[in-house]
């Protein structure tokens, strides 16, 4: 590391302060919705009493997770001290911390009475995954936090192995506890199986490796710096191993799912009649987040960055797609009350629901992505995150 300098961007370019005008405005978008649907309630958005989590969870889980795997560069550097993996860990860092504060100011905001989140944090009820979550977030925040400055401050360097660990296994533990949200939900039949936790694991680590290239890829472009193809191409390897491994879990759940006569319903609704749900299944999940990425990554393509870009732009959609499918889907398939008997009521029993995001959901989810990314850039403007140089010539010094 004695060879890398790092500085914070020095200047306030136009090209900053364009970014940062257009994130704030989202965020200023994301407020006003919130506002809108404070003040009026989850009648103005597509939710009701069968879809309760809507567009705007799928916002949210899907940061909570990528903030997870966004800290992948850091974790390889520390725990498993890869040399050339070092100078891009502040960055990782930062990352992960500004994806988490987006993702759970989502959460907040859409639970209809935010002012009430100090009951959640004053009163809890240990046998629910919601609260161990309270917890596990704000560890999240504490142990990376103070990572982060065992990487930053010189006088406390000594201490980031210990620290870097100790953030390796929390998040592990915390993106465990977010599948665990699903995977104890045994009312709906799309949740209930344990497989989600390490589906969500490895699902954090291509979502978070995918925002994290095209994060460190635009940070370079536009401060000028260089950035050599070895960071990329290296990068670019490991996001296809962890692309590879979703889709394996994806096959393995389903299959698994579909052993058991019970869940043929509710597979076939994801699989083959489920409308949206389905295409976004095939479309999205599969074809857009997995299999297109995987041909660009694993082919003469993935040798180009503007391609590598396209993959990672690929898996977010993909993995927004994937959550859509886990979190909306899970919900449209109707309740089995009572396995094994026939029930009959006025409401709605058997019914497939149905569920149309609102404006202000979508404008609410686009604030919590904009808060990260306006974090982000804040980050790497005051603090000394990016290294001067990263060319090919650096990274060879560093590995030797």
């Amino acid at each position: 590391m004695a060879s890398i300098t790092f500085r914070e961007v020095e200047g306030s370019s136009l090209k900053y302060w364009l970014l940062f005008g257009g994130l704030g405005l989202f965020v200023l978008f994301g407020a006003l919705a919130w506002n809108y649907m404070h003040h009026h309630g989850h009648v103005v958005t597509g939710m009701d009493n069968q879809i309760v989590w809507g567009l705007p969870h799928v916002f949210a889980v899907f940061l909570i997770v990528a903030a997870s795997g966004a800290l992948n560069v850091a974790s390889i550097a520390s725990v498993f001290n890869q040399k050339m993996y070092k100078p891009l860990a502040p960055l990782s860092a930062v990352l992960a911390l500004a994806l988490m504060l987006g993702g759970l100011l989502v959460l907040v905001l859409d639970l209809g009475r935010s002012d009430r989140l100090i009951v959640a944090m004053t009163h809890f009820n240990f046998k629910s995954m919601f609260t161990w979550n309270v917890f596990l977030y704000s560890g999240f925040f504490g142990l990376v936090g103070i990572y982060l400055w065992t990487m930053l401050d010189r006088s406390v360097a000594p201490y980031s192995k210990a620290a870097g660990t100790a953030a390796f296994i929390w998040r592990l533990i915390l993106t465990t506890g977010t599948g665990s949200l699903f995977g104890f939900l045994i009312a709906r039949e799309l949740y209930g199986t344990s497989m989600l936790a390490p589906m969500f694991i490895i699902m954090s680590f291509a979502y978070g490796l995918a925002v994290y290239l095209m994060v460190l890829a635009a940070a370079y472009a536009w401060t000028g710096r260089a950035l050599g193809d070895a960071v990329m191409l290296r990068l670019k390897g490991l996001l296809a191993v962890f692309v590879a491994a979703v889709l394996y879990f994806t096959v393995v759940y389903h299959l698994t799912s579909l052993y058991f006569a019970k869940m043929e319903g509710v597979e076939a609704f994801i699989l083959r009649d489920g409308g949206i749900i389905t295409t976004l299944f095939w479309v999205g999940q599969i074809l857009i987040g997995c299999v297109l990425p995987l041909l660009i990554l694993l082919t003469a393509l993935g040798k180009q960055r503007t391609w590598i870009m396209v993959a990672c732009a690929l898996i977010i959609l993909g993995g927004m797609a994937q959550m859509y499918v886990t979190i909306i889907g899970a919900q449209a398939f109707p309740l089995d009350m009572f396995p094994g008997l026939i029930e009959k009521s006025s409401f709605a029993d058997g019914q497939v629901h149905s569920y149309a995001p609102s404006v202000p959901e979508f404008f609410l989810g686009l604030g919590g992505v904009a808060i990260a990314l306006l974090a982000t850039t804040f980050g790497v403007k005051v603090l000394r995150l990016l290294p001067a140089t990263l060319d090919d010539a650096t990274v060879a010094k560093l590995e030797h």
